[in-house]
């Protein structure tokens, strides 16, 4: 494609940011490789359009791969009024390819938009808008315009049912409403890109919105607490940003900060933890032995892979378990992670339900996660229902006294995620770990498992999925005896 023209991944790159856009067109190796996660992501972007051809028997493919060819044939095809994929239009220096153009009535087209998401969002409306501009400036009559997307409530039953698996909306009205102004938008993106110099635009709320932007260097030469890490900043973190204040040690004594936020506003002035004894006593005092650490990993594909799964349900694979019977026995671990084809969940339960016991706590970090899958699992195998009920019910959750600030350290930065509350309480972190979070560990097993690995690849990477799952449940039994030294 001409560099200089502006296609609909760039038109939206726009919407967004001019920067962007202008690194983009211009300067497109600035602009990093996607990481394996994000990249497993676009892949299921892939085959949830191929099933969506399905959707529309007897179209054509229009290759895709070389540009002025799919132009051309996309010419052709059009006379033969039939679905056609990937279809590519040029007008004048905009461009754009078509998911599903579908004719209807005798001279007529529907646009249909697939995407791998499960609800409609904004900004799908001016992708569309911005094809729809396209066809109909080469003289093509478009009729209405459509979002296919997955239908989360769908329950795979043998093979996939392409017309209960998507939710097709019809967003015309929205569609027209985002084309107003379209003209005049994409003539300033237009002299964007044709600029010599790449537009300065400072760091804001749009960097974010409507995705993580990957230019992350111009972020570079914030300070360590910078206001962005304020504890649920957002706009305030914005508002202060615009007024000068870069560093959270600078926000002056009256700017109103809730009652978390100043609790970190003072550690990081201090350079000192803070802790609130009496709170986390009364958390330590509410646990019954014998204590089980449970983490559990899953994986969640737009497609669902076996029978009596949701589109993008968490599947649990694997789990790491350490128990401690009482306050002087020896720690224990067990370990499960799945092996073959098959849908893993049964193996699993079957397993951690002979490990954990009728009675005592059930310690996970964030255990809405947890409780989430355990419900699941008892709603998916009935015979396990009433077991699961109870193991929910005796669910603590450890990131309780860290997201109340009962105990705060500056590292932390703000966040009381795992990852953060591991390294400042007790310096043990995940760093160098080949597996360091839970999206890698579902890339590393989907890997494993469903495509053609090394067996001396597989057992490594395997050995790899066990020590970073294993990290997390060590990880808070560390974290527990941290917290029983302070509360002492």
């Amino acid at each position: 494609m001409p560099s200089l023209m502006l296609s609909k991944s760039r038109y939206l790159n726009g919407l967004q940011c001019p920067r962007l856009l202008w690194i983009a067109t211009n300067e497109p190796e600035r602009i990093p490789e996607p990481d394996a996660a994000t990249q497993h992501i676009f892949d299921q972007g892939h085959l949830v359009g191929d099933l969506a051809k399905k959707l529309y028997p007897g179209g054509t493919d229009v290759p895709a791969n070389d540009f002025i060819g799919n132009i051309a044939m996309t010419k052709q095809l059009l006379q033969q009024r039939r679905p056609l994929f990937e279809a590519g239009v040029l007008s004048g220096q905009i461009y754009s390819r078509a998911d599903i153009l579908n004719p209807v009535n005798e001279d007529e087209w529907d646009i249909i938009e697939v995407k791998s998401s499960t609800s409609v969002k904004d900004i799908n409306y001016h992708d569309v808008s911005f094809q729809k501009l396209c066809w109909e400036d080469v003289g093509l009559k478009i009729r209405k315009c459509f979002l296919a997307c997955i239908n989360n409530q769908y329950v795979r039953n043998g093979e996939i049912n392409p017309k209960e698996l998507f939710n097709i909306e019809d967003i015309t009205e929205e569609v027209i409403a985002a084309s107003e102004g379209i003209r005049d938008r994409i003539s300033e993106m237009l002299k964007v890109i044709s600029s010599p110099e790449c537009p300065e635009m400072d760091i804001g709320p749009h960097c974010s919105d409507p995705y993580d932007c990957s230019l992350t260097k111009c972020w570079d030469g914030l300070p360590e607490h910078n206001v962005f890490t304020l504890y649920y900043g957002r706009k305030k973190s914005h508002e202060l940003y615009r007024s000068g204040i870069l560093d959270i040690a600078h926000i002056p004594a009256g700017y109103k900060l809730n009652d978390k936020q100043r609790i970190q506003c003072s550690c990081v002035r201090n350079g000192k933890p803070y802790t609130d004894k009496e709170a986390i006593r009364q958390f330590l005092n509410e646990l019954e032995y014998p204590l089980y650490y449970l983490d559990f990993e899953t994986f969640g594909t737009a497609i669902p892979l076996f029978d009596g799964s949701r589109p993008y349900q968490n599947i649990p694979f694997q789990f790491s378990l350490h128990i401690q019977e009482n306050p002087e026995s020896e720690l224990k671990h067990y370990s499960f992670l799945a092996e073959g084809r098959q849908d893993p969940r049964l193996g699993l339960l079957a397993s951690l339900s002979k490990l954990i016991g009728g009675n005592g706590s059930i310690i996970a970090y964030n255990k809405s996660f947890e409780e989430g899958v355990l419900n699941n699992l008892g709603t998916s195998f009935p015979e396990y229902a009433g077991w699961t009920e109870n193991a929910v019910s005796r669910l603590t959750d450890l990131i309780v006294p860290f997201r109340s600030f009962h105990y705060y350290h500056p590292s932390q930065k703000g966040s009381a995620s795992l990852k953060s509350v591991l390294p400042a309480v007790t310096g043990l972190s995940y760093e160098e770990m080949p597996i360091a979070s839970g999206d890698n560990a579902s890339l590393a097993f989907l890997t494993i498992t469903f495509e053609d690995v090394p067996t001396n690849e597989i057992s490594r990477m395997r050995k790899e999925l066990l020590a970073y799952c294993k990290m997390d449940t060590e990880g808070m039994v560390r974290i527990m005896e941290r917290l029983e030294e302070i509360a002492r």
